[in-house]
């Protein structure tokens, strides 16, 4: 196998749309560890990649007890057996010397080793007490991650809002890829992607919007690479304002400045609109709001975008005519959408690109919302963020209603009187006082949030209680009153759902070390030491093991948009996943999502009635009946608004950040893989040449670059 650090996307596999089914080769991908031959290895275990959302499938090689490396599943859907350089190394995490092996509690300034019943002894004292107390259920908060498996988030899910009846439940999820769920809900009714990996298979146009594939989901980059090295190659665009691997490869770039990418879209629409590429037929049976839409980006003229986002006219015109004459369109969008200025708005004119064209539901007409997380799809779907379990619409009282039947408890007991409490507000109530107990899994909110200096100080309090669950003693680990050592990857059996709605199972490979839990195991144990119990008498959380939180699940999800119902764990065991809906009409899962037009927009189904996207203000049931959706999906707009700051005298240079292939999240993981750490061992600065020269920098030169919230130092790279 090739040196996959210094070439991370593999050797090309080429392959065209001949057919109405084209095969993407196999290439089976392996690591293992120094010296060890497949032959050679005990056994191998199913399960799928944790550290980014493609949902890499692989087998984890088992020799004496321990991981010892990988394979790639040749039968699978989204990866035909290939790995990227975090997929091949990461697993190597799972055996550092610096594992967390048994509970810790503070003592003073420090923490100190325990013993389980010591640890969750704290814990359950101090949430009967908050109960007891006014407004208890107010008292507790959850931060969760995209790192933990369906069964994990469905149980704690139903501890937060059955159990203890707190609205304040949400996740680093928010902050990365919040703007998924947001835009899907507000175009077409609910969450879920409507699009398949497949749809490169199919596709004669890429856009790829603020979307660095090949850093983020390299695997599939490695497909995107295939389909162009083939015959009949799909064309490309790319909408970065940086110079990456993907926009070098793409027929053409729109470098774009960064927070303008609604008045980009707005003009791109325009085009659409005027050059008649619009397939009028769909929008007139199955949309609304295409006279607001057409009276918002009137203005927006390639001059006027040009000026406002530092383009040249003439590429936004060829951009457009790539958009309006494909027959098979796939957008994919990311972060460079979703962590910038109007980021909802923004993605909703990419749903609408789509909806103008009548571009769903077909092969190679898809769009993907993308996740950065393997498991963000979950949290969403189970309750364990600020969404109730199954895209139930928390204003809607049947929903909840039908969820208080499913749970067995009654309705009011479920947190449902306002939205739910999103990530950085959780926070704002810790530093008031009102949240005074937060639990933090699998994620490091003391790197990874903005400003930190402020989080760390909440994190301080002496007044909150802080308990985190993780695999490692992280930054915010030393600064809990309760650490619970977590069970990894592959020390663990569960499922997890990708970016394209493809489900697959992780099972137990090996054991964790020590005292180590799992999430499942930890949550239940929980559960049962505070003894919630439902309207009847019994246990709320009445599975004891994955498999049964599964089927727990299951009942919970039939008949909503993401049901999982037909599935089980043997049907994933030994496949190549399935994406939902999998229910008894379809066993098989569902490709595409709205391949007949009609979307989840019915006020009986819909996960929201909606928001202002200029304002935010909530939608009232009565407003959205009145709209009459009944099905057709929404062309939500707005006009484009410059940030809220920008540069100036003082601070005359735009920020924005990237992502490196090697690494993931905050390292917590990738940092303690030797091949992965050496191959981007710190942080960097790219700066453009001409920037660089008017303030003599050269290439390698420390510079420190600071804002009114922080500062760092790296070395430069001119690009």
């Amino acid at each position: 196998m090739s040196d996959r650090i210094a070439d991370p996307w593999g050797p090309r596999t080429p392959y065209a749309r001949n057919g109405s089914e084209p095969a993407w080769p196999q290439r089976i991908d392996m690591q293992l560890q120094e010296g060890l031959r497949e032959q050679d290895v005990d056994r191998w275990v199913q399960s799928a990649s944790v550290l980014h959302s493609n949902g890499d499938a692989m087998d984890i090689a088992v020799k004496d007890g321990r991981i010892a490396g990988v394979r790639g599943r040749g039968v699978d859907r989204v990866n035909r057996g290939r790995l990227g350089p975090k997929d091949l190394f990461g697993w190597r995490a799972s055996g550092a010397e610096d594992r967390l092996k048994v509970p810790l509690v503070r003592e003073g300034d420090r923490l100190v080793e325990a013993d389980w019943d010591t640890a969750m002894d704290r814990i359950v004292q101090r949430s009967r007490q908050l109960l007891d107390g006014p407004g208890g259920w107010g008292r507790f908060g959850f931060y969760t991650s995209g790192q933990l498996f369906l069964e994990e988030y469905y149980t704690l899910g139903v501890i937060g809002k059955a159990g203890l009846g707190t609205p304040h439940m949400d996740g680093n999820t928010r902050l990365c890829t919040a703007t998924a769920a947001a835009a899907l809900k507000a175009s077409f009714g609910t969450d879920g992607q409507p699009g398949s990996y497949t749809d490169v298979d199919h596709c004669d146009a890429i856009a790829l919007w603020g979307h660095n594939v090949a850093e983020t989901q390299d695997v599939l980059w490695s497909r995107m690479l295939d389909r162009r090295a083939g015959g009949s190659p799909p064309a490309m665009l790319a909408v970065d304002p940086r110079s990456t691997a993907v926009t070098r490869e793409a027929d053409i770039h729109l470098a774009l400045r960064g927070g303008t990418n609604l008045a980009l879209l707005n003009g791109l629409i325009r085009q659409l609109l005027r050059r008649g590429w619009v397939d009028h037929g769909y929008v007139a049976d199955h949309t609304l709001g295409l006279e607001a839409l057409e009276e918002t980006v009137a203005p927006y003229t390639p001059s006027m975008v040009a000026e406002i986002c530092d383009l040249d006219a003439h590429d936004i015109e060829a951009a457009a005519e790539v958009l309006g004459t494909c027959r098979r369109l796939l957008s994919t969008v990311l972060q460079g959408v979703y962590q910038s200025n109007q980021a909802t708005a923004a993605a909703c004119q990419v749903n609408n690109i789509h909806l103008l064209r009548g571009m769903i539901g077909r092969p190679g007409a898809g769009v993907l919302q993308m996740n950065g997380q393997p498991t963000a799809q979950n949290t969403r779907e189970t309750g364990a963020n600020g969404d109730l379990p199954g895209f139930r619409n928390w204003d809607n009282d049947c929903h909840i209603r039908q969820l208080a039947r499913v749970w067995n408890v009654d309705a009011d007991v479920i947190p449902h009187w306002a939205p739910p409490t999103h990530a950085m507000q959780l926070w704002r109530y810790a530093e008031q006082g009102s949240i005074e107990l937060m639990w933090i899994s699998a994620t490091n909110p003391a790197v990874s949030l903005p400003d930190l200096s402020r989080i760390r100080d909440i994190l301080g309090r002496p007044e909150l209680m802080v308990v985190v669950q993780d695999m490692f003693l992280t930054e915010t680990a030393r600064l809990a009153d309760v650490v619970l050592p977590a069970a990894g990857w592959g020390e663990k059996t569960g499922t997890f759902t990708n970016a394209d709605r493809t489900v697959h199972i992780s099972d137990r490979a090996v054991d964790p070390p020590g005292q180590a839990r799992s999430d499942l195991d930890i949550f239940l144990d929980y559960a049962r030491r505070m003894d919630f119990r439902d309207r009847d008498g019994a246990p709320l959380v009445s599975w004891h093991d994955p498999e049964s939180a599964f089927e727990a699940w299951k009942r919970c999800s039939r008949g909503r948009p993401c049901d999982y119902s037909a599935m089980t764990y043997d049907r994933l065991r030994g496949g190549g996943g399935i994406q939902w809906p999998c229910t008894d009409a379809a066993p098989g899962g569902t490709e595409r999502l709205y391949t007949d037009g009609v979307f989840n927009t019915h006020p009986d189904v819909c996960e929201t009635y909606g928001h202002d996207l200029a304002t935010g203000a909530e939608v009232d049931a009565t407003e959205y009946r009145a709209a009459r959706p009944d099905g057709r999906a929404f062309l939500r707009t707005d006009g484009y608004r410059p940030p809220p700051e920008e540069p100036s005298d003082d601070r005359p240079f735009l920020l924005t950040t990237g992502r490196t292939v090697y690494h993931f999240h905050t390292r917590t993981k990738t940092g303690r893989a030797p091949e992965l750490q050496d191959a981007a061992p710190s942080v960097w600065v790219e700066m453009n040449a001409g920037d660089a020269e008017a303030l003599g920098i050269e290439e390698g030169d420390v510079v420190r670059v600071s804002s009114a919230r922080g500062a760092m130092r790296g070395p430069v790279r001119i690009s």
